[in-house]
């Protein structure tokens, strides 16, 4: 024992041994670190692979998308024509015919014909219905009168008393009913066109002959207040000192328009400043605010009214009698305060004329009087153009169509029929003229011109062989009056039946292409097995083949000009990109499965699309599209709860049941809120608004967003607990954060009722600004605090440790990254002590359960649709919508979990579950997407659009995010079940742990590692990078990725469908009034699904998968 070792080792021996376990540490140490660093790489390079191929798949989605596009293209420049706009302007000096009287063409005291006033002032009342201006006459259909009736009596009451001095007629607009439209009528005397209504506010210069023109060209001076849209129209026309401009989409705002045309029209109307302009154009824009904020039968309606009435007063006490006042509206508006489309009520507008001068009068002693209703005598609004002219001493503007005004030419005591005939011969000269041109450029059908033809032979005959042989007695000019009359207007019936030719070919190429993407789609649907490997391939190849084909189509449309240079370049790129697509997928045709369903559910899917497509060529079935689609879902509803009858365990059947259960009553409570179309009537009841004759909600609604706040929550974490998920940042963020959000989206609605009813004496633009503030609030709580929770939140998950000598817990949670300890509760559906039971194997080693394991993708991503994604979606929603919004979303779980359920059946192939996760979930979506948008509020009509959405959140019109909270408003259904597909993938999908493990439900319980020896070698990395999970995440976005493209096919097959009905029926006559804005309808829906199932669906799930590997290791 030297020196005391106890083992009788040498000092040497000693050192010798200290040496050696230090080099053993060391080498131990190198090799941990050569052992980490090799897991770091491999776990980067899993990372990165799973980005590569989740950006491939978008990059591949996004391709998709632009041949949609390009296929709406060129079907919308085939179908939806502007009218041809010719040159030639009318010149003061150049009479269409040879002039009567031997009167000279371009004198000082008129153009073509004797001016009869020196200056006009031209008052528009923005949506001034007809029945506005006549007294309440108690009747079948209304009894007592509403808000808007007798407000604005001056109209009527000067009609009636001074009969030479005004008159008062129904002034028929042409849909669309939309002021920038009807300005452009009210001006060149042209008929619109129903592309022009997507430019409703944001118009193009008018460049065709027009009545501002005119005047400018004669030297008039003209002065403009009111609405912007005029100046969009006529750039630099007006007096840049005089002219005063307002903001005109502000819908919220009554006052500030009318207060400023008011401010500056009565000054000018002075005696002092008469010299100061010509021509005045006033538009006021309170009348048809009061109706988009109120409707028509509200008390703020009524105040426009009298406002209006007292301004006209006054105005009438400042007018001499060279100047000619004429007041009108340029459309009305429907039961709720809208306008846009052709219903009765939307195109019966009110012209009133007067002037002190007494020069008007009437043709028959049963017309002194004005018409009761806008059915008798009424006039159409393009009238106006002519008779304008002819009064001021204008030429008639080229393009006009219309005619002239009996009242304003028959004299005063209604005998001047000379008169009268010669400014009909005049304006039917001019329209002929304008025909005549048309048909050389347009050469039109000569069947389709005979009628005319033969009808202005024939009065310009009797009128050179009676005027130029003696003096007519007034029954002869009449008739001559009458033949030029019937000669315009049966020139007007042939321009409204033929107006727009169709572009066929432009037609035939979109509808091509919107078929081809199509195929595609099934195609890839159709390949078994994991297929996000192909993406990059199909994108790759797709871009060549896009890239390619623009460069051919490019080429070729200088060897056949007359296909146009762009419709053929997108074309040929969209067909050969197509093309491309399709060869790259038969290349893997070994690996198709049959396209034909052949299974229930894959049936049900296919029949729900084609009978719906089907469906579209009915009017009747497309205006009930609503009921129809209600029955729809309940029939998979009652198909699901049979299924559940094959479930064998009890527990399955019953909660299967329940679910079921919670679907049908959601949809059927969704239901009840009601927007009906005029063609429903008197079958429907609208619920959504007041009454029919409001655009505001009932007091009772108010408290529904309560009602949500409280219930909404609460059900949300109901599916949560069921998994055992209430863990990590769910209970804070759903059952604090987002419950007190809804909150504040009730308060604002409640301040925007006592705002609209006057309940408290507060100030109006107080109230506003509180209310603008907290809109800006909530989007501020979902986009930056929801989207940050989203985005770092982990698993839903609480983890325990388990005592290697004993299957029970712990007592004590051990620590989690997912920030996810809690004590086992009995009653907020968090596990009771749950016990792994036999079938998890006696633990030898250290253990941790799991609760939450089973739903780790689905509750991760369901914090982004149904709390972040829903809260601006329910704020920008009317009470009655947020009830369908919190009602669907409601029924989407439900429809996961009986989804899961149902692949419980016995003999429940992986094929057949798959069905029902990537086909029959995503198709339900697809239609409860539809079946939200009719529930909230809207229909296919221009009139549904709920333009106040866009002022929610502001308090000025932004042409940025007013659109796009429009956007969010109308298609609200479509945008959060789109967002929805890929939970359809991720609701309940089981997780593959690295370790060893064993579930019970939705407990697992996993033990140690497999240890494995660090490698460098190249094999065994690869080896690793496809490794059982990275096949699973691979797995899971092949799934996501056919839900989306099933999804997007149902709303692909729809837009197709009602493409080829639009096309086929372009000549029916409800062709503007049901088909094409449901087309218009699905080509939004389907555009909009797309990019928001891209965007926040494809994208969300990278985040998801993302902060589960995060947690778990990738």
């Amino acid at each position: 024992m030297e020196n005391g070792d106890p083992k009788g080792r040498t000092r040497k021996e000693i050192l010798e041994e200290i040496s050696t376990s230090r080099a053993r540490k060391k080498e131990d140490e190198t090799l941990k670190r050569e052992k980490s660093a090799g897991t770091e790489q491999v776990t980067q390079s899993k990372r990165a692979e799973f980005k590569a191929k989740h950006g491939l798949l978008i990059a591949f989605l996004t391709l998709i998308l632009f041949i949609h596009i390009i296929g709406i293209y060129l079907f919308t420049s085939g179908f939806l024509l502007t009218r041809l706009v010719l040159e030639p302007k009318s010149q003061c000096g150049v009479p269409p015919v040879p002039l009567h009287n031997s009167y000279i063409p371009g004198s000082q005291d008129g153009c073509w014909h004797p001016r009869t006033f020196k200056k006009a002032v031209v008052l528009v009342i923005d949506a001034l219905r007809y029945d506005f201006t006549v007294p309440f006459v108690a009747g079948s259909y209304d009894e007592t009168p509403h808000q808007y009736h007798n407000g604005i009596r001056v109209l009527y009451e000067t009609a009636v008393s001074d009969p030479q001095n005004a008159f008062l007629l129904p002034f028929i607009a042409d849909p669309p009913t939309t002021t920038l439209q009807r300005l452009k009528g009210l001006t060149t005397g042209t008929l619109p066109t129903f592309i022009d209504a997507g430019s409703s506010f944001a118009g193009t210069a008018i460049d065709e002959d027009n009545l501002i023109a005119q005047l400018l060209t004669a030297g008039r001076n003209v002065v403009h207040l009111g609405d912007d849209t005029w100046h969009s129209l006529f750039p630099g026309y007006f007096d840049a000192n005089l002219t005063k401009a307002y903001d005109s989409f502000n819908v919220w705002d009554l006052h500030t328009v009318d207060n400023g045309v008011i401010e500056h029209l009565m000054p000018l109307l002075h005696p002092s400043n008469s010299s100061k302009w010509d021509v005045l154009f006033g538009h006021f824009l309170g009348v048809d605010h009061a109706g988009h904020r109120y409707g028509p039968d509200h008390s703020a309606m009524k105040g426009k009214l009298e406002q209006m009435d007292a301004v006209l007063h006054d105005a009438i006490s400042l007018l001499d009698e060279e100047t000619l006042l004429v007041v009108m509206g340029d459309h009305g508006m429907d039961g709720k305060g809208d306008h846009g489309g052709e219903s009765d009520d939307e195109v019966e507008a009110a012209l009133w004329m007067y002037s002190k001068a007494g020069v008007f009068g009437r043709g028959s002693a049963e017309s002194i009087k004005p018409p009761p209703n806008a059915k008798v005598r009424p006039v159409n609004q393009i009238d106006l153009v002519p008779t304008l002219a002819l009064l001021l001493g204008l030429p008639v503007p080229f393009n006009n169509l219309g005619a002239p005004i009996e009242e304003a030419f028959i004299g005063s005591a209604g005998k001047a029929w000379e008169n009268l005939a010669t400014v009909q011969r005049l304006t039917a000269a001019q329209v002929h003229g304008y025909q005549r041109e048309y048909a050389l450029a347009r050469k039109p059908d000569p069947l389709a011109l005979s009628g005319p033809t033969r009808l202005w032979e024939s009065a310009t005959h009797s009128w050179n062989q009676t005027v130029l042989n003696s003096k007519l007695p007034a029954q002869q000019w009449q008739d001559l009056a009458r033949g030029f009359s019937d000669y315009q207007q049966s020139n007007l019936q042939m321009c409204k039946d033929l107006w727009a030719r169709f572009d066929l070919v432009s037609m035939g190429q979109g509808v091509t292409v919107l078929i081809w993407p199509l195929a595609v789609l099934i195609v890839y649907i159709a390949i078994e097995g994991i297929t996000v490997e192909l993406n990059a391939v199909l994108f790759l190849r797709g871009v060549v083949g896009l890239l390619a084909g623009a460069a051919f189509g490019f080429a070729s449309a200088f060897v056949v000009p007359q296909l146009g240079l762009l419709r053929n370049t997108l074309f040929a790129a969209a067909v050969v990109c197509c093309g491309s697509l399709t060869f790259t997928l038969l290349a893997v045709r070994q690996r198709f499965s049959s396209v034909i369903p052949s299974s229930l559910w894959s049936v049900t899917c296919v029949l729900a699309a084609l009978l719906l497509s089907i469906g579209f060529a009915s009017n009747s079935f497309t205006i009930w599209e609503d009921e129809i689609l209600l029955h729809l879902l309940a029939t998979f509803g009652v198909l699901s709860c049979a299924g559940c009858f094959r479930l064998r365990s009890r527990s399955d059947r019953n909660q299967a049941l329940i679910q079921c259960s919670i679907f049908l009553v959601c949809i059927r409570l969704a239901s009840l809120a009601r927007l009906c179309r005029e063609e429903q009537m008197p079958y429907c009841r609208s619920t959504y608004y007041a009454s029919v004759n409001s655009s505001t909600s009932a007091p009772w609604q108010l408290a529904i967003p309560y009602l949500i706040a409280t219930a909404l929550p609460s059900m949300v974490k109901y599916y949560y607990t069921n998994t055992l998920s209430w863990h990590g940042s769910a209970p804070f963020w759903i059952g604090i954060a987002f419950r007190g959000t809804l909150l504040l989206i009730a308060v604002f609605w409640t301040l925007d009722a006592a705002d609209n009813g006057d309940w408290f004496n507060i100030d109006s633009d107080l109230l506003k600004t509180i209310r603008t503030y907290l809109a800006q609030l909530v989007l501020a709580i979902a986009a930056g605090a929801g989207g940050a929770t989203f985005g770092w939140q982990a698993p839903h998950i609480a983890v325990q440790s388990i005592d290697p000598q004993s299957t029970q817990p712990s007592e004590q949670p051990a620590p989690s990254k997912a920030h996810s300890s809690s004590k086992h509760t009995k009653s907020n559906g968090n596990p009771t002590s749950p016990t792994p039971t036999s079938n998890l194997t006696q633990p030898t080693a250290p253990r941790m359960l799991i609760h939450g394991a089973s739903n780790l993708y689905g509750t991760h991503f369901t914090l982004l649709t149904h709390s972040v994604l829903l809260l601006p979606l329910l704020l920008l929603q009317k009470p009655m919508g947020q009830a369908t919004l919190a009602l669907t979303s409601i029924a989407i779980l439900a429809l996961f979990e009986i989804i899961h359920l149902l692949q419980r059946q016995p003999a429940s192939s992986p094929a057949a579950s798959s069905t029902l996760s990537t086909v029959l979930a995503p198709t339900i979506l697809a239609l409860l997407g539809h079946f939200a948008f009719f529930k909230t509020g809207h229909q296919a009509t221009l009139a549904s659009i709920q333009w106040d959405a866009a002022f929610v959140p502001l308090k000025t019109l932004n042409y940025l995010w007013g659109p796009l909270f429009m956007i969010l408003n109308t298609f609200a259904g479509q945008i959060f079940t789109a967002a929805s597909v890929p939970l359809c993938v991720l609701w309940r999908r089981p997780y593959r742990f690295a370790s060893s493990h064993a579930s019970e439900g939705d407990v697992s319980v996993l033990g140690p590692a497999t240890k494995t020896t660090a490698s460098n070698d190249e094999t065994e990395l690869a080896e690793q990078r496809h490794d059982p999970r990275t096949l699973a995440r691979h797995a899971l976005l092949t799934d996501v990725s056919k839900a989306y493209m099933v999804h997007i096919l149902v709303y692909a097959t729809i837009n197709l469908a009602t493409t080829l009905w639009a096309a086929h029926l372009r000549r029916h006559l409800m062709l503007y009034r049901v088909f094409m804005p449901r087309w218009l309808l699905g080509l939004a829906g389907m555009v909009f699904a797309e990019i928001v199932g891209i965007v926040v669906g494809i994208y969300g799930v990278g985040w998801s998968v993302g902060s589960v590997a995060g947690v778990f290791g990738w």
